[in-house]
């Protein structure tokens, strides 16, 4: 039996952020999630604003997951409970499977920050299409509290004693 450390393994990451308010130039959630990722050794494929339209959403991840060139869909914005906020209704459907320790984890981690706040959270994620999709908070504190306590670690091969890289198409 083997306990070689496996060889890290980039991947191909989307990023969509979720705003009818923000621009490219202060976003800074979908920033801080592009610079993490590229920092970690992954590859940024594409990033994207769109206003929290469920039937635009879904599009645009129903392209990125029918791509063979992208493996991780990191979303942020519209998981709260404001009469616009639709990302877990609009991309919910898509999943073949739910991740749901990923927002029960996100939770645990952002009651720490936050407080009982974090119950407003709806963080949710699933596999689409062999496709990972991430979907977290808006606030740039919540991509920080995904990425670092989570998604950082899970979607590197060499945490043990698993992560997400092998299930992946």
């Amino acid at each position: 039996m083997s306990h070689a450390v496996a060889e890290f393994k980039p991947l191909s990451i989307a990023v969509l952020t979720v705003s009818d308010t923000r621009t490219f130039e202060n976003d800074t959630s979908g920033a801080y999630l592009s610079e993490a990722l590229t920092q970690a050794g992954h590859q940024l494929v594409d990033r994207r604003l769109l206003k929290d339209d469920i039937y635009a959403l879904r599009a645009q991840v129903s392209q990125w997951i029918a791509r063979p060139d992208v493996d991780i869909v990191l979303c942020t914005g519209g998981t709260g409970f404001s009469g616009r906020d639709s990302t877990p209704e609009a991309l919910a459907p898509l999943f073949d499977k739910r991740i749901d320790g990923f927002g029960e984890l996100f939770r645990h981690f952002s009651l720490q920050e936050i407080g009982t706040s974090t119950i407003q959270s709806r963080a949710v994620a699933g596999m689409a299409n062999k496709t990972l999709v991430f979907c977290m908070p808006g606030s740039t504190g919540a991509c920080k509290t995904a990425w670092e306590h989570i998604l950082r670690e899970q979607l590197d091969c060499r945490t043990r004693p698993c992560n997400f890289v092998g299930l992946l198409g």
